[in-house]
């Protein structure tokens, strides 16, 4: 399997929770009231599996190693955009936290910033997702020989085994400083 398998399949998770997103920023709109649970539930998802599982084998791992080799001038402008768009989702999403804070707290306007930010999301990962499976993936792989594609392969296992236990150590801290004990 090449390195870009694991990533393509996480594609199609992210496309999942994606599309749910879609249904669910149309049905809030058409309520006007959203479950702020629902909007917690995403942003974990998107900044565990999307961002920090996923996106983080990309850019510490495929990015990094490709940041390396000579690659062509438009291959490499392509992979600066997928990282311009990262940085563009995790800002996005910490926006939705904000607005879905206040939201809860009853703020007049709260619930267009959250369907703003929902939309935002919804719009950008499809064609995020298949500018990496469709152009950049297939051409970052002629880069790599296969031993390189081995290696890159083993490490992204290594990766994902290391992420169950980072999430629930950070989990243990935020309890932690709730309860005010050690």
């Amino acid at each position: 399997m090449m390195p870009i398998g694991p990533l393509m399949i996480e594609h199609r998770l992210i496309e999942k929770v994606i599309d749910l997103l879609r249904r669910q920023a149309r049905q809030a709109a058409a309520e006007e009231r959203i479950d702020p649970v629902v909007i917690e539930e995403a942003v974990d998802f998107i900044r565990t599996y999307a961002d920090r599982t996923h996106h983080g084998k990309e850019e510490d791992i495929l990015f990094r190693d490709l940041a390396e080799v000579e690659m062509s001038e438009e291959d490499g402008r392509v992979m600066q955009e997928l990282v311009d768009e990262h940085v563009i989702a995790r800002r996005t999403v910490g926006e939705l936290v904000e607005a879905n804070e206040r939201y809860r707290q009853g703020e007049p306007g709260a619930l267009a910033t959250i369907l703003e930010k929902l939309d935002a999301l919804v719009e950008l990962y499809p064609g995020h997702i298949e500018k990496e499976d469709k152009v950049f993936f297939p051409a970052a792989m002629k880069y790599l020989d296969q031993e390189e594609q081995d290696a890159m392969l083993e490490e992204m296992w290594d990766f994902d085994r290391r992420m169950i236990h980072e999430k629930y150590q950070a989990a243990f801290e935020e309890m932690k400083d709730r309860i005010g004990q050690t």
